[in-house]
């Protein structure tokens, strides 16, 4: 329990510093974007991004119930507060169960036709977890994941060059769906998303260490209650780390 009371007095007076200095004043970090005014955020991925959002409320930016449970409606909670005078325009359109090849037929008007400022990418789980599933569409493998993911942001970039890309790392713990046959393979799609977002130059959020570290906390399944997919704790782990590395705060 020391230990613990220890941690999180740690983790508050580093939280009190940040929100004392303001998050601009965090500048190490080349990959830092900064906002301007009616900055176009868009959030991409699977079930993980999708949160259950309402299919019918994805047309107006910042709205609760478009946004989902999860990450990117807390990342947006946090951005709103912080910039309030930035106006800024917030859209999520993951879909729970897709891949990278579905990330591909859906991509331009999901992606390519919104032309986002900001575009956060966290996919790759379901390439693995559903590879076996020919009904559903997926044939793959780490080799192949890299090679689709490489394909659809090397089209990203030549039809929005302007916009800055984040590349989330997938992640598991091992709990609930997620056994022994996910490990070393699973491995092999977190290495790709690592590689893609150097190539591409892309701000990269290494989701896996943080909840490999979260674990010295509690057990697995309260961050990711079936090995996927976040609790609420897990979720807001993920907002937090996304805000870090990507705005500094």
């Amino acid at each position: 329990m020391a230990n613990r009371r220890d941690f999180f007095k740690v983790a508050a007076i580093g939280s009190a510093a940040i929100l004392a200095q303001g998050c601009s004043s965090i500048s190490q970090n080349s990959k830092t974007m900064k906002l301007k005014k009616q900055t176009k955020i868009l959030f991409q991925g699977d079930s993980i991004t999708d949160g259950r959002r309402n299919r019918n409320s994805q047309g107006n930016p910042n709205d609760i119930s478009g946004l989902g449970i999860w990450y990117p409606l807390q990342a947006t909670g946090n951005l709103l507060v912080k910039y309030p005078q930035a106006d800024l325009q917030i859209y999520n359109r993951g879909i729970s169960g897709h891949g990278v090849k579905h990330l591909q037929d859906r991509w331009q008007a999901d992606c390519v036709d919104m032309k986002p400022d900001i575009l956060s990418i966290l996919i790759g789980v379901n390439d693995f977890w559903h590879r076996a599933k020919a009904d559903r569409g997926y044939f793959g493998t780490a080799d192949s994941y890299d090679k689709g993911y490489d394909q659809l942001l090397a089209e990203t970039v030549k039809a929005l060059p302007d916009t800055k890309l984040i590349i989330c790392e997938p992640f598991i713990l091992k709990t609930g769906a997620v056994n022994d046959d996910w490990y070393p393979a699973f491995d092999g799609y977190r290495a790709a998303a690592r590689k893609l977002a150097k190539k591409y130059n892309a701000t990269f959020v290494p989701f896996q260490q943080m909840f490999d570290d979260a674990c010295k906390l509690a057990e697995a399944k309260y961050w990711l209650y079936d090995g996927v997919h976040p609790s609420l704790a897990g979720s807001q782990l993920m907002a937090e780390k996304w805000m870090q590395t990507c705005f500094g705060c």
